[in-house]
Order: C-alpha cells, then structure tokens, then sequence
C-alpha cells in the first residue's frame, strides 16, 4: 500500500486566507497558517485562488510565492487558471503541482497541453461529478496525475471509470469513513474543513490510521526507549536546536512517557524535574516546538532534537535559553553563510547609518544604476580573473562581486535567507 496524504486547503482572496470558497470572512495570517500545516503533520497543501480580476490573481500569486519561500512539504495551487501562463507562473512560484476545475469547458484542452510541457505529475484536477470521467476517461489517465473529488457521493460511480488515483474531500469527520476511504487503493489522500483547523491534531490522526493498518507518513523511530541510557533518575538530558539555523534554544529532560508522546504528537514533550510531570512545550505559551528531528549521541544517553521553533524558546521572552555571557574569545568567523550574513548586516547599517567617506554609502547615494553598472564590471573581471592560472585573482573578483551584489540585495530589500530559501526549491 502506497503512502496515503493529510491535506489541508486553503482559500485566498486579495493575498489573504479566507474560510471558504463562498465565506470571504478573512481568518489568521496565510504564512503562520501554512507554517503551521508545514510543523504539523499535513502532507500536502491545496491553495485555492479565488482572485476575479488580473490584478488579483497576481497578489495571490506573490502570496503563494511567499508562501513556498518557506515550506518543506507539498504545494498545489489552482482556481482562475485560464491559460497556460498561467500554470506556468504558479509552477515557478514554487508549487509542486497545479490543479484545473473539470467544469472549465477549456480546462482539459489546458491541461494537455501543460502536462505535454511540465509532465504529467505536476498537472491535478477537481471534480463536482461524474460526467467528465465518463466523457473523457481515456484522456484523463493521459493527462491527470490526480484527481481531487470534491462530492465523495460520486466514489462509487467512478471506482471503475478511471485508474487515476484520487483525493477525496470530507465535509465532516468521521473516522470509520475516513478508514474506509484511505483502505481503497485508488483513493491517495483525505482532505475537508475539519483538516484545516488548526486545532485539529493532525500527527494523533496519523498515529490512529497506522494502527489501523493505513501507511502514512508519521514517525516510525529507529531508536526505541529501551534502546536509550536514561541517567539513574530514569531522565535524559535533550539539547534543542532550531532546525534552519542550528542556534542551540535549550536543554532539557524526558522519560519514556515524554519521549513516546513527542514521537507521537510531533510536538517536543518533556518531563518537568522541579513539577514532577509531563510538558508539552508551547501548550501554555503557543510557543510549539515541531519535531523535525531526533537523534542520539554515542552513548545513547543524550538527545538532540531539531525543532521549528513558534514563538521564542525561553521562558524569559528571549529567542534562546542560552544568552547569558560568561567569557568569550574573539574569532574570525568561518561559516559562510554566517559570514555573507554578517557582511549584509554590515551593508544594511551603513544604509541606516551612513558614514562620511563611505564606499558603501557612495554607492546607494548613486542608486540602482551606478550598483547595476559596478556588478556589470565585477562579472567582467570574473570572467577575465577565470583565464588566469592564479586562483587567488578569481577569489578576489568574486569576493568583490558578491560584495557587490549584497549591496543590491540591501538596496532592493532581498535578503539571503530569501535566496538560500529560492536555492533550496530548485
């Protein structure tokens, strides 16, 4: 049995998450929404454009963009699609796939086309009823990686109509319904409202549908407790780091109980030594820690977990628990994305802070002209440094260049985390 999918949708209109597809009632912010379908076991994201005007579609589509900018897991996206273009830009904003609505007439002349150009993996469909898998069934299964049922009284119909496997939308819960659907073979994924409350605990969903027998995408440990060392209190210490940055947030404890419901929950559990019982980290605060990782030492007696951190991670409003200075000895950095980093930074304060005698500042008093007029000439000297046997004139040349082209970055307010971001999806 192939991996089944969670999927949460989403509704935008004007650059912002609305409730429905007929409800424009604007709810929380998209980004921390989608971050939080990211941390919380959903596997895959419908984002549905409800824009009615080009101007519209556009915002949605920055939206989107922005939104890909910082997700790991799947993204689709469909709604006003209207011409190839159109496909093309939500592909290159980042989604993974995009998805046509069967009752467009020129819907699925569309999708040949755009799966004859990017493949057929990347090209979904929804569909209302039965009639178009009835007219067009030898076309779908040339054309569809999936399809998205939007009325599951249509299931029973199509179950010999079509090899192309499916999503089904649930209008409500209910778990026996759920389990037989994710059984079928056909059928790949559930979605429907109660998925995309963000109260609804998805990870405790997955863990009960693997008991029962369905595959899903869920921790499935390597290590179990009895292969750990607890210390004689029956603890072990975790170091907790931020998963993107690798900044060290805090240290602390578990137990078996602990340990079990953080591989369930996905969420970090720990034991408390000063109250004697289980925490969820976050459960007062709204600051989660998101398993992403964890991983024991040599001696199988210390944890570290790589977290997504929402919010803070101490308890005193700081970011980390670790900020109190005891000595420190001054290095030269080497890491290099810590030291295009600290260079920006630097670049950034002369543009709030001009000094008199500046380059930097001679720069951004010249404007984007002069900047794009230095990167021009610093390619060029790439180029030239690159025939030369002398390695050490072409590090010169694009240590310039990259100098160069953060003081573009700050002038046009990119900042690294966004390109190492746009990097990582290609």
């Amino acid at each position: 049995m192939e991996t089944k999918n969670i999927v949460a949708s989403i509704y935008l209109k004007d650059g912002k998450a609305v409730k429905s597809l007929n409800d424009f009632t604007e709810i929380e912010n998209v980004y921390d929404l989608c971050q939080m379908y990211n941390d919380s076991g959903i596997d895959k994201i419908l984002i549905f454009d409800l824009s009615t005007s080009d101007e519209e579609h556009e915002k949605n589509i920055n939206t989107i963009k922005n939104i890909n900018r910082n997700l790991e897991i799947k993204v689709c996206a469909g709604g006003n699609i209207n011409r190839l273009e159109d496909i093309k830009k939500l592909l290159y904003a980042g989604c993974m796939q995009v998805m046509l609505n069967a009752a467009k007439p020129s819907s699925l002349q569309l999708a040949e086309e755009a799966s004859a150009r990017f493949g057929k993996d990347r090209i979904l469909v929804s569909v209302h009823n039965v009639d178009f898998i009835y007219k067009h069934k030898t076309d779908i299964e040339d054309t569809f990686h999936e399809l998205f049922i939007l009325d599951p009284a249509i299931i029973d119909s199509i179950e010999h109509l079509t090899t192309v496997p499916y999503v089904v939308k649930m209008d409500e819960y209910d778990y026996n319904q759920m389990l037989a659907y994710l059984s079928s073979e056909k059928i790949r994924g559930i979605a429907g409202p109660f998925i995309n409350d963000p109260k609804m605990d998805v990870m405790k969903l997955k863990s009960k549908l693997s008991l029962d027998g369905i595959k899903m995408d869920n921790f499935a440990p390597d290590l179990k407790w009895c292969d750990l060392k607890p210390n004689a209190d029956g603890l072990i210490p975790v170091v907790v780091q931020d998963y993107r940055t690798d900044e060290v947030l805090m240290l602390a404890y578990m137990n078996q109980e602990s340990f079990n419901m953080t591989i369930n929950s996905g969420r970090m559990t720990y034991f408390s030594r000063s109250r004697q019982e289980l925490w969820m980290k976050g459960e007062t605060s709204g600051h989660y820690q998101y398993v992403k990782a964890l991983t024991a030492d040599c001696d199988y007696d210390t944890i570290l977990a790589k977290v997504s951190q929402v919010g803070v991670a101490c308890h005193t409003g700081n970011k980390t628990c670790f900020f109190n200075n005891i000595v420190k000895k001054e290095y030269i950095e080497k890491n290099p994305l810590k030291v295009l980093e600290d260079v920006y930074a630097i670049i950034a304060d002369r543009k709030e802070n001009p000094k008199e005698g500046s380059y930097t500042n001679y720069l951004f008093d010249k404007g984007t002209d002069k900047i794009l007029k230095k990167l021009g000439e610093e390619c060029t000297e790439i180029v030239i440094a690159a025939k030369n046997p002398d390695p050490e004139e072409i590090k010169y040349e694009i240590s310039d260049f990259l100098y160069h082209c953060m003081v573009l970055m700050v002038e046009k307010g990119v900042t690294w985390e966004e390109i190492t971001q746009e990097l990582s999806q290609r």
